[in-house]
């Protein structure tokens, strides 16, 4: 494991992610989070984008192959609600000798070597956690570890990107956050096409006929905006390999799909559009909701939103 001394601590360095991965299609999102990381001026520093997407769909892929494309190391931090500020920046470890080894986390490592930061789930982490990495996301590009008791300046070549689930959770940050983290992302779900080259990549060893059932499932279930991605296709296609391998569950390619999908995404994944229309009915849309209507209903007297609706 690698060491360096910060401000006389001896700090031992995570290890950079070597997993190989491939970004397939959709070039606009490669393009965008080039473009936040590149620096124009002597004035100008990087930004640090949120990669908004469905779980599954690619966030955390596309920020690697990103910084694989600029020749950098990358360092994966997953965040929980859980993360404490000192876990994002400094652990003290006891070893068998009585003595304190201090480790850093992959996010201060990024900093320290001027590698890529991905902060994957970010909008799991409390606001507490996130205040304590404010100075490293502005002009400053400093953080302060108090358990190491030092300051370290961010490398000129320090990147980051902090991946989000897109659900309501995302606004729990503060907007004192938000404002650091931008811009936002997107990723759409892929085009057939694309989606066939992933699952291809990824199951090299898959038939096309399996592949092509996938393909047509999962599009159709992007059509009808269900959060299935090309994570549970490649997920279904590995299990319903596996069950035919093992030789109990006959050979029928399209009822062993079937079975997978069954097992992984749940009783109802075959009736995708019953799905669609119990999500439609069960969609609460609190924006065109008073405080009133959370509390009483429309002919009750003491609704203060009563003389509104006459």
């Amino acid at each position: 494991m690698n060491k360096i001394i910060v401000d006389n601590v001896e700090l031992m360095l995570a290890h950079p992610v070597t997993t190989p991965v491939e970004w397939i299609g959709q070039s606009e999102p490669m393009r965008q989070i080039l473009a936040c990381w590149m620096v124009l001026d002597k004035a100008d520093f990087a930004l640090t984008p949120r990669v908004i997407g469905y779980p599954g769909i690619g966030k955390t892929t596309l920020a690697i192959a990103a910084a694989r494309k600029r020749s950098q190391d990358v360092y994966i931090m997953q965040c929980t609600s859980d993360t404490r500020p000192e876990d994002l920046l400094v652990t003290p470890v006891l070893s068998q000798e009585g003595k304190i080894a201090y480790h850093a986390s992959p996010l201060l490592t990024a900093a320290i070597k001027g590698g890529v930061a991905i902060l994957d789930e970010g909008n799991r982490m409390s606001e507490k956690s996130w205040a304590s990495l404010a100075g490293l996301f502005d002009n400053r590009r400093m953080v302060e570890s108090i358990v190491a008791g030092i300051t370290v300046t961010a490398h000129e070549n320090f990147r980051a990107a902090v991946t989000m689930n897109e659900d309501s959770s995302t606004f729990e940050i503060p907007d004192y956050i938000m404002s650091r983290l931008q811009p936002g992302i997107k990723i759409p779900f892929p085009s057939r096409e694309d989606e066939l080259k992933i699952l291809s990549y990824s199951l090299p060893f898959s038939s096309q006929q399996i592949l092509d059932l996938c393909v047509t499932y999962l599009q159709k279930a992007h059509g009808l905006d269900l959060p299935y991605s090309v994570r549970d296709g490649i997920n279904t296609i590995r299990y319903a390999l596996k069950l035919k391998e093992s030789g109990e569950s006959g050979d029928n390619i399209e009822e062993l799909f079937n079975s997978a999908l069954l097992q992984i995404l749940g009783d109802d994944a075959l009736d995708l559009d019953k799905q669609a229309l119990a999500r439609k009915n069960t969609g609460v849309h609190l924006s065109s909701m008073s405080l009133g209507d959370l509390f009483f209903s429309d002919d009750e007297s003491l609704n203060p939103d009563i003389d509104d609706k006459d």
